[in-house]
């Protein structure tokens, strides 16, 4: 709120549940390869009011917002807000979810009807939220076309707008693992295209991005079997859809600091796709009484523990995957310090002669 007050060229800003950080750092690449000044921060770790110094009138600054930003917001008026789906998260602080919903809408407040709101028009929350903005709506769905805005038809990425359509890029070159990660560029698409970025510089920039640390990372591969640290998965849906982005022969971490969660919503992709769930931290009592009968789980309260006992059992071409559905201050500092203790204690099996 305060920095955007002194931050005189366009702001772009995107919120949701999940897929903010990779959303926001790859539309940040986006705009720069389309060639305009362009800086990146807000929740992503540089903070707004840092940009400040650096920007003027014609620097784009793109911006993670959280709801608790939000919460608070009098003047922020971005010229793009984003929504990338609201799905119940923080509810240990928002309580109901239509507060959570209510504080994530607050993006679209003061915008008018020079500004655009982009929206994903597969999730259902967001379907009801263009009531809510005077901005121009703009749509992102990778299950049908849009009357305006990016889709997916017959694994070609499509932008549309009043001036027509254009073929972005092929489904296929999208570097990302799983849907989730096409939606997430679909968003970056629509935020280029209505900065006035070409289709080839969108397309470029997304062929180029490299996933963020700590989302779907993957890690390495040791004897046979591939490790993947999605320690950003702090709640259950990011866990579905970490889930989703592999067939099957899961082992998987659950665990942590629990936010209110319900857990039971994993049992049918535990079911079909996950050999056994390794529990950790102060949520695993309760994640294991809510997916008991789905898989096997061992009980394993310690993140180094619950790797040494998932390479243990893993055969080769299975897939050791850290995405908690929790928060990590239980017995980490930060979703981040969660993630660089997994890939080092991987890190340690890959090259045993190193490990003391």
């Amino acid at each position: 709120e305060l920095a955007t007050q002194f931050l005189p060229g366009p702001i772009v800003a995107i919120t949701g549940s999940n897929g903010k950080t990779t959303t926001t750092t790859l539309a940040g690449e986006i705009i720069t390869a389309g060639g305009f000044p362009t800086l990146v921060g807000g929740n992503i770790g540089t903070p707004a009011i840092s940009l400040v110094e650096r920007a003027n009138t014609d620097t784009v600054v793109v911006l993670e917002v959280s709801s608790f930003q939000l919460e608070t917001i009098q003047t922020f008026r971005p010229k793009i807000a984003v929504v990338l789906n609201i799905t119940p998260d923080h509810l240990d602080r928002h309580r109901t979810f239509q507060a959570y919903v209510d504080a994530k809408a607050r993006i679209f407040e003061n915008q008018n009807s020079d500004d655009f709101a982009v929206l994903n028009a597969d999730d259902p929350t967001c379907a009801e939220l263009p009531g809510r903005t005077k901005a121009q709506v703009f749509w992102f769905s990778r299950k049908k076309e849009v009357s305006q805005g990016a889709y997916v038809r017959d694994g070609r990425v499509l932008f549309r707008d009043k001036t027509g359509q254009a073929e972005i890029m092929l489904v296929s070159e999208i570097p990302l693992k799983g849907s989730h990660n096409v939606e997430n560029v679909l968003a970056g698409i629509c935020v280029g295209a209505l900065m006035g970025c070409k289709a080839e510089q969108i397309s470029k920039a997304i062929r180029e991005f490299k996933a963020v640390e700590h989302r779907l990372e993957y890690v390495a591969t040791v004897g046979g079997v591939e490790y993947y640290n999605d320690s950003k998965a702090t709640n259950v849906d990011a866990t579905i859809k970490a889930l989703e982005s592999f067939p099957g022969n899961i082992h998987i971490v659950l665990g942590g600091k629990d936010k209110g969660s319900d857990y039971t919503v994993l049992n049918d992709l535990l079911r079909d796709r996950v050999k056994k769930v390794y529990t950790i931290g102060a949520a695993a009592a309760k994640i294991e009484s809510q997916v008991k009968g789905a898989t096997e789980i061992v009980h394993a309260e310690t993140l180094e523990n619950a790797v040494k006992r998932a390479a243990a059992s893993a055969a080769p071409g299975d897939i050791v995957l850290l995405a908690p559905a929790c928060a990590s201050f239980d017995q980490f500092r930060s979703y981040e310090h969660r993630g660089r203790v997994f890939k080092a204690i991987v890190g340690a099996m890959a090259s045993p002669q190193t490990a003391h």
